[in-house]
């Protein structure tokens, strides 16, 4: 079962110590007022993100920390949203959250050691601990959040997702329907320029790679005299000594050919050589020749190879792009001609995807708003069930659900609001102007009762929602928090209800004590884990006006045994 095991709090206020150990189901925590108990959520506040600031800090202390160590199971959503702000968790299953406030203004947060931004350390308070006080029912009176939990509780969150992917492809066809008729647009006053520039190039018709070769070619032409000479130069070589150089290297060959067998195999290996020589100096010539034939050119050649490197550079220079990236814009610019071309076409086309898109969420909403209709009464019927026992016998508690096409969003069609009238004749409205403080702590819990399984977070934290009512309406407020935990959640209950702390799994009690300190005396606030006996005497302290009486220990016997209230 998720739940907070463990809160260890240094420093904050008058507390200078404090280890608090939890169990599963409903614990309280009761005292007389002004011993410490909103001090103790303050600090729990601290290590779930809530704002710091010095005044927490101890005084005389340098700073304040506090340590909330969890339960979790291994698939918790946290788990995931951790891991995607790449933090690791050491052990699954447990998850220690922790923020030290310094008495200079400064804060830190840790997860399981590791730093990280207070927002992070709130949002995943946010997903483990749910405080809820007389004046904290902001989930409730926020209208903004009503449609998630009617959602929840009827069991359509799948129809929801797919209500909002049906949005999304829908917004998806919508922005590109504005894309396509931008561009056409802008297209069209473009339209005498793209086709002026698309003939020049399709004139021009550029070729990849052609302005290197181009500028080869004109650099082999304009050096093809200095080419010549050298040229000239190794063919006089060849000539030198009054003939061809493989001429005479030939008749010398053919002397040394004739003395070869006499030679006993000394002329073998040179007389090889020089034959590869000879083959080698063939191909030479050969070669030269080629070089020299290719250096033979009509100087209008010259001319038509310069007028076409010219023209490619100009018109890459006029388009601000490299000469190598004129086919790839003439291909882009004649799509967009194109594209004005079969404009029309386009458009129609993706109109209908639009409308289909359209017509796909409409469907899948209505159906949505139609089952929202549908579990409005009946979750209005079952928190209506819960407040006669909680003196609202004569309010009205309804789930409002208006469709309107307007309201189109990836939500649906639907504004969902919860709406109260706490008297007969009074028109309902929100939660939040209709009820006051006590009202609206009881509508809050029997919300709670009904909406258990929907709960977003594993452990609940009611500060003194009781404060004000008593008798049955407190036994029927302690009966719905211990529901509240049977459900499998983890309840907290702050009161000074006796009939609330009598329907506890563990009560704790805070007190204030003083003690003598470096300085003089000091206040302490502490904490005391209640066995039965103890726990006897502090319900019957919370009976008594003043001292306590056997009667008042009679009635907290009863109480503890299920029978008062």
């Amino acid at each position: 079962m998720p739940m907070l095991r463990h809160l260890s709090i240094r420093n904050v206020v008058l507390i200078e110590a404090l280890e608090l150990e939890l169990g599963p189901g409903l614990s309280v925590l009761t005292g007389e007022t002004g011993a410490g108990k909103s001090i103790l959520l303050d600090a729990l506040g601290m290590a779930l993100g809530a704002r710091g600031a010095a005044s927490l800090v101890r005084s005389g202390a340098a700073q304040a920390a506090v340590t909330a160590s969890f339960e979790l199971p291994a698939e918790h959503p946290v788990f995931a949203l951790l891991a995607e702000h790449d933090i690791e968790v050491e052990e699954p299953g447990q998850l220690m959250l922790s923020r030290v406030q310094k008495a200079d203004g400064g804060s830190r947060a840790r997860i399981d050691g590791q730093p990280v931004p207070v927002s992070l350390l709130r949002e995943v308070g946010r997903r483990l601990v749910e405080i809820h006080g007389q004046h904290e029912a902001r989930a409730l009176m926020d209208e903004a959040r009503h449609g998630a939990l009617l959602d929840a509780f009827a069991g359509l969150e799948e129809q929801r997702a797919e209500v909002a992917a049906l949005w999304r492809a829908w917004r998806e066809r919508e922005k590109a329907l504005a894309a396509l008729r931008e561009e056409l647009a802008q297209a069209e006053r473009e339209r005498e320029w793209l086709e002026h520039v698309v003939a020049e190039l399709e004139e021009l018709a550029p070729q990849p790679g052609e302005e290197e070769e181009l500028a080869a070619r004109r650099a082999q032409m304009m050096h093809a005299e200095q080419f010549a000479e050298a040229i000239s130069a190794m063919r006089a070589a060849l000539l030198e000594g009054g003939g061809p150089v493989a001429g005479r290297i030939s008749g010398a060959l053919r002397r040394l050919e004739r003395q070869r067998e006499q030679a006993g195999g000394l002329f073998d290996e040179v007389c090889e050589a020089f034959d590869r020589v000879l083959v080698e100096l063939a191909e030479a010539e050969r070669l030269l020749d080629d070089a020299a034939a290719a250096l033979e050119y009509d100087p209008a050649e010259l001319e038509k190879v310069e007028e076409r490197l010219f023209a490619l550079r100009e018109i890459a220079r006029k388009h601000r792009v490299q000469p190598d990236e004129l086919p790839g814009l003439l291909q882009k610019l004649s799509g967009q001609l194109q594209a004005l071309a079969e404009g029309g076409a386009q458009t129609a086309a993706l109109e209908q995807e639009v409308a289909a898109a359209r017509d796909a969420y409409m469907q899948a909403a209505r159906a949505l708003s139609a089952a929202r209709q549908q579990a409005a009464e009946e979750l209005a019927a079952r928190v209506m069930a819960e407040l006669p026992p909680l003196k609202l016998e004569h309010a009205r508690f309804i789930v409002r659900v208006a469709a309107d096409e307007a309201n189109a969003g990836p939500a649906g069609l639907d504004e969902v609001a919860f709406l109260v009238s706490t008297n007969p004749g009074v028109p309902a409205g929100p939660l939040g102007k209709i009820a006051s403080g006590g009202e609206l702590s009881r509508f809050m819990l029997a919300l709670k009762v009904v909406l258990a399984d929907c709960s977003s977070a594993p452990v609940l934290i009611f500060d003194e929602i009781d404060t004000g009512v008593g008798g049955a309406v407190a036994a029927a407020m302690g009966e719905r928090l211990k529901r509240l935990a049977e459900s499998g959640l983890q309840v907290l209950a702050v009161t000074h209800s006796p009939q609330v702390a009598a329907r506890a799994d563990q009560q704790m009690r805070i007190f204030k004590e003083v003690v003598a300190g470096s300085e003089g005396e000091e206040t302490h606030t502490r904490l005391q884990v209640l066995d039965d006996a103890s726990r006897l005497e502090e319900i019957a302290r919370m009976l008594s006006a003043h001292d306590i009486t056997e009667e008042a220990r009679a009635q907290a016997a009863r109480l503890l045994e299920g029978e008062g209230g």
